[in-house]
């Protein structure tokens, strides 16, 4: 089989400022754990001060980035991998490039005048909330899809993955591609990615829904669409199988939900069933931090996909993929995977 340029990803590159800080921290910028928002202006003093006060790790980001550097890292084939996305002509967006090459990801960004994306990743006794700035991250523009060696990704590329984070950017350009996915009969997913990508894009999110062959998502995500779509179920096998049997685009293959619930099992919906599938518990005394657990998941399991491994499998892949993110700090992997 040929692998080259097998996975495409498009998204938000972002540059992770990472560090253990404080409640009072959280309290004065109004933070919540687990959770994952875009900066406003009060919460823009808070780089500088994590940097200034805490130990700061700088380390290559963004949602789809990192799940596509984890599939690249699972897969061991140079260039399987491709990534799209907007960075500023700066030191952060050389080191971003830099990174991603060193991983095997061909990367075509798009370079903006503005500086490149953040996302302060507070982290408190494991677990991780976000905050993106997302800069030149959010001037990513369809011309740039459209140029010819950019599309030429999309044409040889036969999986797609994009968060739903980049719904906030350039949801003209994630038509495109689900279209041409749909029409050349390819598998496109996305990610719910956050509470607030369900409920303050909600149109922009089931504009495309679906075209979705893969949905994943983590279990406030799914519970926060129940909710906003008025399901008035918490249930998360529940969500997960009404998900799946949304409206489909093309009838060619049935939506598949994967919904991660941390160290809960992750519940997968199929065909009008539910399966659970168990997580590698980890001690607490291992657990770094939880940033990139997701991403991680998602990218050990379209490594598997993209080599048309059955659903237990991908599933497998995922949870050790992230099992081996959660033991170090952000979206970072030894030199060779163990799977």
């Amino acid at each position: 089989m040929e692998y080259e340029g097998i996975l495409l990803g498009m998204g938000n590159p972002l540059l992770d400022i990472s560090a253990v800080i404080d409640q009072d921290f959280l309290n004065k910028y109004d933070i919540k754990m687990n959770n994952a928002i875009l900066a406003e202006d009060k919460h823009l003093p808070m780089y500088e001060e994590m940097t200034s006060k805490y130990n700061v790790d700088f380390i290559a980001g963004g949602a789809t980035q990192n799940s596509i550097r984890v599939a690249q890292w699972m897969l061991q084939i140079p260039g399987a991998t491709s990534y799209m996305g907007s960075i500023g002509k700066d030191k952060f967006g050389e080191e971003m490039k830099k990174n991603a090459q060193d991983a095997g990801v061909n990367v075509h960004y798009y370079e903006d005048e503005s500086p490149t994306g953040t996302c302060a990743v507070c982290v408190l006794d494991g677990e991780r909330s976000l905050v993106a700035h997302l800069s030149a991250a959010n001037c990513y523009k369809v011309d740039h899809l459209k140029c010819s060696e950019n599309w030429a990704l999309v044409e040889k590329a036969k999986y797609y993955y994009i968060a739903g984070f980049f719904l906030t950017v350039s949801p003209e350009s994630i038509q495109l591609v689900a279209e041409h996915a749909a029409a050349k009969n390819k598998v496109f997913s996305m990610n719910l990615s956050a509470p607030f990508i369900c409920e303050f894009f909600k149109d922009q999110q089931e504009k495309v829904l679906p075209y979705m062959d893969f949905v994943f998502g983590n279990e406030t995500e799914a519970r926060t669409f129940s909710r906003v779509h008025g399901w008035e179920t918490d249930n998360v096998e529940e969500i997960a199988l009404k998900i799946s049997q949304w409206p489909k685009a093309s009838g060619t293959r049935k939506r598949i939900t994967v919904i991660t619930q941390g160290a809960d099992p992750v519940v997968v919906a199929e065909d009008g069933k539910v399966k659970q599938f168990p997580v590698i518990l980890l001690p607490k005394e291992k657990l770094v931090d939880t940033n990139g657990a997701g991403d991680a998941f998602v990218g050990g399991f379209l490594a598997q996909l993209v080599q048309e491994k059955p659903i237990a499998d991908c599933v497998k892949a995922g949870c050790y993929a992230s099992n081996v993110i959660i033991q170090r700090p952000g979206c970072t992997y030894p030199e060779k995977p163990n799977f």
